[in-house]
């Protein structure tokens, strides 16, 4: 079996070789798959990849004879599935690394912005001690809205329980028992917008989750909550989170995605496209809008960047390879069937 694996860090090459049983070649490089278009390989077997690493049909068709794409990530919406499928390739993912990893991270998000941390840490850089303009609030007392209550948002249910929060959940699928366990309110979405004081969205990224937060219903927000999001960034829809922070219905957000994040990434060659397209254009204007508002934490999708988490990314990655290896796929998103 021979895999080619683009890795965040050079680490991540010993420790996967560690991992994986005998007789696998592993070939690897550094950077998402789009920093290394030289390289084809009609030899490889398997593609393992990261969120950052987009795959279509001109990717696949530098690797031909591949069987099976083996995403570290839980999250699928970078590959291109229904090409997948077509050319019969099974598609492995990490259903479950970091539940309390993400959580942790909201609420650091959530914390920076109720105490102004970044700012105040910017003013003491600039050489100012003083502590006018500073004050923050408590979270104690406050209603926290969770869009998405499965592992990561219970985990968030009960990290908003230490701090003497009220929790209120919208999710598609109810659990009653869970939610008197865990002293939380299922409610609607209309009503979750309209009394959360804090909205931290924990859904996967599908066609029934794009723009879930969008011009039609963002007006419901209660007036000055903060939106947060760890999610996806097209969960939410740009222009009309840019407005909502204009016209003060947001005071603020935390936002370690962003909707066509890799463009915005990568702003130099979207505009060296021959024909950008326009769509596109906006969001990044309107993503440097967000990057640069006082009010808004933007951080580079990290939610999940922990030794912990990526070891367990890593360990159920060299699972799933061996599992497909022996003839018995396991956490298998799209199994093999040729069109």
């Amino acid at each position: 079996m021979n895999i080619r694996y683009f890795g965040q860090e050079a680490w991540e090459e010993e420790y996967m070789r560690s991992k994986l049983p005998p007789g696998v070649e592993l070939s690897f490089a550094q950077g998402p798959i789009g920093e290394h278009p030289d390289i084809a390989d009609d030899r490889a077997d398997v593609l393992s990849i990261f969120v950052n690493s987009r795959v279509g049909k001109a990717e696949l068709d530098r690797f031909p004879n591949l069987k099976l794409i083996a995403t570290r990530s839980t999250g699928f919406d970078h590959i291109d599935m229904g090409e997948a499928k077509r050319r019969g390739i099974t598609v492995s993912s990490v259903p479950s690394y970091g539940v309390n990893t993400v959580a942790e991270f909201a609420f650091a998000l959530i914390l920076a912005l109720s105490r102004r941390v970044c700012e105040a840490d910017r003013q003491v850089e600039a050489g100012s001690f003083s502590q006018a303009g500073f004050t923050g609030f408590d979270l104690a007392g406050k209603t926290l809205g969770i869009v998405g209550c499965g592992n990561i948002g219970v985990h968030a249910v009960k990290i908003a329980n230490g701090f003497g929060m009220k929790s209120i959940v919208y999710d598609v699928r109810r659990r009653d028992e869970l939610a008197r366990e865990q002293g939380f309110a299922y409610v609607d979405l209309p009503e979750l917008l309209g009394k959360a004081d804090i909205i931290t969205l924990h859904v996967p990224y599908n066609p029934h989750t794009h723009h879930l937060i969008n011009k039609e219903n963002i007006s419901q927000i209660k007036k000055g909550a903060y939106l947060i999001n760890t999610a996806r960034g097209a969960v939410v829809e740009t222009a009309a989170l840019m407005e909502a922070l204009r016209s003060g219905i947001l005071a603020g957000a935390g936002l370690d995605v962003l909707e066509d994040e890799s463009d915005t990434a990568n702003e130099a060659g979207l505009l060296e496209e021959e024909k950008p397209s326009e769509e596109k254009l906006k969001i990044v204007l309107t993503n440097e809008y967000l990057i640069n508002h006082p009010r808004v934490i933007v951080t580079p999708h990290i939610a999940f960047d922990t030794t912990e988490a990526i070891e367990r990314i890593l360990d159920t990655t060299a699972d799933n390879i061996r599992a497909f290896k022996e003839g018995a796929p396991i956490n298998v998103v799209a199994a093999a069937q040729a069109a």
